[in-house]
């Protein structure tokens, strides 16, 4: 029997991960530099990695905790949601990372049947989520051409006129890939349209710090609503893998049924994160917001980068890590624009397809110091004034 007859349709009908492939490019290619992951350059905070180094032979480490995370962790989440993010009804459970928070939402409250909808450009991972757990009918939402804010009317009729309704709406924000905010006032729209129609919203706010010009992040509540949050980018804890996910506490029988994901998919996440993250708690989210001014220098050297394309070409940056640029109309393989330049010119993007928009590209400024970020950014701008004036010459 061929390889192929022996594996699961749902993970052969989901796409290949854009990550890996782009790791693959990258490795390919000798002194590449990297615009591509969404990581940031810094280490967590310094006492925090103190705390947790002296906790290695501390026989609890080594051993389960609790599914829902540690007891301590989780009352520390529930003060922060409280004071930080004005939360007041919800409940906590911490995952390995926010992807993983994801899958446990999609799990716990999605069949197979039912549909689902995400506005482009889309968090390739959450469309990933749905096609690997048999989700297969995604309604895709355009995005307002200017703003790049999900458009509410086409989402109340789509929700109006869909039957069955649709069980999930997902929405990241500040956005990935689009490094976008959505506004309080379009973000209570969308949540009420969702109440009024029986389905969930699901906000994935990892980006919550990584806010600029004065914007200010918030979040909204609601029996309907699931926040998700991350310690990767925030606190440079991308491989320590800790996420949560805050839930409605009102909501019978919701926590039970998400144990049951958790027990069988992390059991926990790791301990050691745990508590690394309870101690950068600790330390603060001024610590996080200190780092972060500094990305707009690189926000500035890479909006420079991609001017070749036009100053219209460019959106987002308004929060995140991401600026999202439209590529000369005759490319819409944006994939193969992606590999030249990387091959051609020493700089990995992310290719728009992998989020629902071909013919973009999307640029990451958090993973950089700003000399090396100096140096990818003259990189790409050689590369796109090559692009526009003169094509993918070899």
């Amino acid at each position: 029997m061929g390889s192929y007859g022996m594996l699961a349709k749902r993970a052969l009908l989901t796409e290949t991960p854009v990550m890996v492939q782009i790791q693959e490019l990258i490795r390919g290619v000798k002194d590449c530099v990297s615009l591509a992951q969404g990581v940031v350059y810094w280490q967590p905070p310094k006492p925090a990695l103190e705390k947790v180094q002296e906790l290695v032979w501390e026989p609890f480490v080594s051993r389960y905790g609790a599914d829902e995370g540690l007891p301590e962790l989780r009352e520390a989440l529930i003060k922060k949601l409280l004071h930080e993010n004005k939360l007041h009804k919800s409940s906590v459970m911490v995952t390995a990372g926010a992807n993983q928070a994801f899958v446990n939402i999609v799990l716990t409250l999605c069949d197979a049947e039912d549909s689902v909808v995400m506005f482009a450009p889309y968090y390739f991972n959450s469309y990933m989520s749905f096609q690997m757990t048999g989700v297969t009918d995604i309604l895709v939402g355009p995005g307002d051409s200017n703003t790049l804010h999900p458009d509410a009317d086409w989402l109340e009729k789509t929700l109006l006129h869909t039957k069955p309704t649709p069980k999930l709406v997902t929405i990241v924000n500040p956005g990935n890939p689009s490094g976008t905010y959505v506004p309080e006032p379009l973000l209570q729209r969308i949540s009420d349209i969702c109440r009024n129609a029986g389905c969930w919203l699901v906000v994935d706010n990892t980006y919550e710090y990584f806010m600029y010009d004065g914007r200010k992040h918030v979040c909204i509540e609601g029996n309907h609503i699931i926040n998700l949050f991350s310690f990767s980018k925030a606190y440079g804890m991308m491989g320590w893998r800790v996420g949560y996910i805050a839930y409605p506490s009102e909501v019978e029988g919701l926590a039970a049924q998400l144990l049951k994901v958790q027990d069988n998919i992390p059991i926990c996440a790791s301990i050691i994160s745990q508590r690394l993250a309870l101690h950068s708690l600790e330390v603060g989210p001024d610590w996080v917001t200190t780092q972060v001014k500094d990305l707009v220098k690189n926000r500035e050297q890479l909006l420079e980068a991609l001017s070749p394309l036009g100053k219209e070409a460019v959106k987002g940056g308004e929060g995140a890590i991401y600026l999202w640029a439209k590529l000369p109309e005759n490319y819409h393989d944006d994939f193969e624009v992606v590999r030249w330049l990387a091959r051609k010119h020493g700089v990995a993007l992310i290719p728009g397809c992998s989020s629902g928009c071909p013919g973009y590209v999307r640029v990451s400024f958090g993973g950089l110091v700003e000399d090396q970020c100096r140096i990818a950014s003259e990189r790409l701008k050689r590369g796109l004034e090559q692009l526009v004036n003169e094509g993918m010459v070899p």
